[in-house]
């Protein structure tokens, strides 16, 4: 199976080389039949990827240790559940799962626009294929997944142990799947490109890829907070890491084009913009890939350095660089705006500001991850730059995005009066600041705080009202009940509510986030019996006491488990147990975390250190000193159930439904004094 599987490698590359070519030759050329062979060789490469990584699986599963990189990530002791997994628990593995999702999503494009979009799909077909070729090449060249060693050894080295996790397990291949998805959008705006096509249809086109991409690469950077949150045992869920800031990147550039196509679609405006920040984050997406696989950068989850990795992937980036570049300077005359900016009181300036922000945290984010080895370039030394540096520059940022996110959507197009800005934003204006006298009132002082608190409310309540306006509308106009309206109205502008869901998600994970400013910690060292007392932020007081510690084999390792009683303003509330783990194979200790959840906060329990460990794992010490750091922590909560509501939102949005219906032709009239928009868009229809 295995040579099956490297050989499916070897044609699937040759296959994809020559679909490149065709597809190219024959847009160029208006060869449909070229063309054809080339959506063809797509389809064949996606299935022998099936193939390749069928057998890199089979050689998990069937313990196939004279394989180097089963070798070294797996063992007769793992599991079954992360053998198949295995696939992408390293580098090599990971290269070839990035190929098969980027070939899975290639062949459904294809398939899609197969009676459609004709004038596009020579372009696309060559563009996917290209990039499908690159990895290929990566990993027939540099890095192998077939390579046998010198000698079959007993066993392997085992997968990591901060990998042996629910969501570590599904958290790299969400990633793959938003950066892959990525990739489509970036081909029809290459195909644009070339054909001189650059009118609103690349985007209306690729709307729904790029909603896709955009759902899978926000649950994926939540499913590594959880996984950081949970396994890594220091009480946070984010730290600014190099490869969290890599995967970070195209997000911010990928949300604002998602707001920036609004303004080219509604005014036909930011046309260039536009293609530079597709093009833009499918570059990010590749350079989160070689950031993370190049060993440049140290990380908790990036993978061993590989210097001729790293040389292909920056040749690769260099020449998508500069080709992309040509492209948009060659079609420079064709990005002629239709309409101009008429007012900074307006949504298309409110959007135009939004994607500033995105594009200044971004760099900010690019800046900062970067430095470290561009300080060790020029002067030998590597300078870190760490959390304080991304917290003072991107907290404002993110404060003036939150707020922005209640102007955008309501604010007139073309130009706001006076009557429109006081009939969207009285009442949430209102609601603001009365949220701010009365958390100021009741002790709130940390000004970051108060400030997410106060725009929260404020962005909130104009998506409430929003809804209530259009569900009224919908009521008074059709005769239907309140629910039906609701759900009718969500029916009839999935994109538009579904935006509204997210944003409403995005206030809820801000202020999440702003319960950090509150957190408690306390460190203790407590013999069984003894006790400790930790106030929360909300008025209780728990009270953990340290019962007993255990120690026994499990599978692959060796647990060594504390556990602890939970009182709550002296009512026994709940058992915590914190873990150490010693791992046999790679002789490794990794840290369980005892958490217990409530609506509100989180109290989070490490156990940080034990004064006789072998004492305990022998029998000998049943009553060892041990080291526990207790964290009470408000809010984090929401910030998994704002990732769920955004996913829901995008959900919403990406649902098929009947958009409004939008007038054929509007007839031109002599200019008059302009008027106040309709109560709500509803009635556009």
């Amino acid at each position: 199976m295995t040579q099956i599987g490297e050989v499916a490698l070897w044609v699937a590359f040759i296959l994809a080389l020559w679909g490149m070519v065709l597809g190219f030759a024959g847009g160029r050329r208006g060869r449909g039949d070229w063309v054809l062979s080339a959506e063809r060789s797509v389809y064949a490469t996606f299935g022998l990827l099936i193939v390749a990584s069928g057998a890199i699986i089979a050689a998990f599963v069937g313990n196939q240790y004279g394989y180097k990189y089963v070798a070294g990530y797996s063992n007769r002791e793992l599991s079954l559940f992360y053998k198949i997994t295995g696939l992408w628990a390293g580098q090599t593995g990971s290269l070839v799962f990035w190929a098969l999702l980027l070939a899975l999503f290639s062949s459904i494009a294809v398939f899609q626009n197969r009676r459609r979009n004709r004038e596009f799909m020579p372009y696309v077909s060559g563009t996917l294929l290209l990039v499908i070729s690159f990895f290929l090449a990566v990993v027939l060249f540099a890095s192998n997944p077939f390579q046998l060693m010198d000698f079959t050894p007993a066993d392997g080295r085992g997968l990591n142990p901060q990998l042996q996790n629910y969501w570590m397990t599904i958290h790299p291949p969400t990633l793959y799947l938003g950066f892959t998805a990525f990739t489509i959008p970036f081909a029809f705006a290459v195909s644009a490109l070339l054909s001189g096509r650059l009118d609103t249809r690349w985007i209306t086109t690729t709307r729904r890829w790029t909603l896709l991409a955009w759902f899978f690469l926000t649950n994926g950077i939540i499913f590594g907070m959880m996984w950081a949150y949970v396994e890594l045992g220091w009480g946070g869920y984010w730290f600014w890491d190099p490869v969290e800031n890599a995967s970070l990147l195209p997000w911010l550039t990928g949300t604002a084009f998602l707001h920036s196509v609004m303004i080219q679609e509604k005014r036909g405006m930011l046309k260039m913009w536009n293609v530079l920040l597709i093009l833009s984050t499918f570059l990010l997406s590749v350079f989160a890939t070689f950031l993370t696989r190049s060993g440049l950068i140290e990380s908790v989850h990036s993978f061993a350095q590989n210097l001729t990795i790293s040389w292909i992937f920056l040749g690769f980036l260099s020449f998508l660089i500069v080709s992309s570049a040509a492209l948009v300077w060659w079609r420079r005359s064709s990005f002629a705006p239709e309409n101009r900016l008429e007012s900074v009181i307006s949504r298309e300036a409110a959007f135009l500001l939004n994607n500033l922000v995105f594009v200044a945290a971004m760099f900010t984010v690019l800046w900062g991850t970067m430095f470290p080895l561009i300080s060790e370039g020029f002067t030998g030394q590597k300078i870190s730059v760490g959390p304080p540096f991304f917290n003072r520059v991107n907290i404002p940022l993110g404060l003036f995005l939150l707020g922005l996110l209640g102007v955008g959507p309501v604010i007139a197009w073309r130009k706001a009066t006076g009557r429109n800005l006081i009939r969207n934003f009285s009442v949430p204006v209102g609601v603001a600041l009365a949220v701010g006298v009365i958390l100021w009132i009741t002790g709130v002082r940390n000004t970051y705080a108060l400030l997410t608190f106060v725009l929260g409310s404020f962005t909130m309540t104009t998506i409430v009202v929003e809804f209530w306006k259009g569900t009224r509308a919908r009521a008074r106009i059709e005769g239907e009940g309140v629910f039906s309206a609701f759900i009718h109205l969500m029916e009839r502008n999935r994109r538009r509510y579904g935006g509204y869901v997210v944003h409403a998600g995005f206030v809820v994970i801000f202020m999440g986030f702003a319960g950090s400013a509150y957190d408690v910690e306390r460190q203790v060292s407590l013999r069984p019996g003894e006790s400790m007392d930790i106030p929360s932020p909300f008025g209780h007081t728990y009270r953990l006491t340290y019962q007993a510690m255990s120690a026994y084999p499990a599978t692959n390792m060796t647990k060594v488990i504390a556990s602890m009683d939970v009182a709550k303003n002296g009512r026994r509330v709940d058992v915590l147990t914190a873990e150490k783990r010693a791992y046999k194979q790679r002789e490794e200790v990794a840290s369980e975390v005892g958490i217990r959840r409530a609506w509100n906060e989180d109290l989070y329990l490490i156990l940080a250190g034990i004064d006789d460990v072998n004492g305990v794992i022998r029998g000998s010490n049943p009553r060892p000193l041990a080291t526990f750091r207790v964290l009470v922590q408000p809010l984090v909560p929401w910030i998994w159930i704002g990732g769920l509501i955004m996913a829901i939102g995008t959900l919403v949005a990406l649902w098929p439904g009947a958009e409004p219906a939008r007038p054929v032709m509007r007839q031109k009239v002599a200019r008059t004094p302009r008027v106040a928009e309709p109560e709500h868009e509803l009635v556009e229809a």
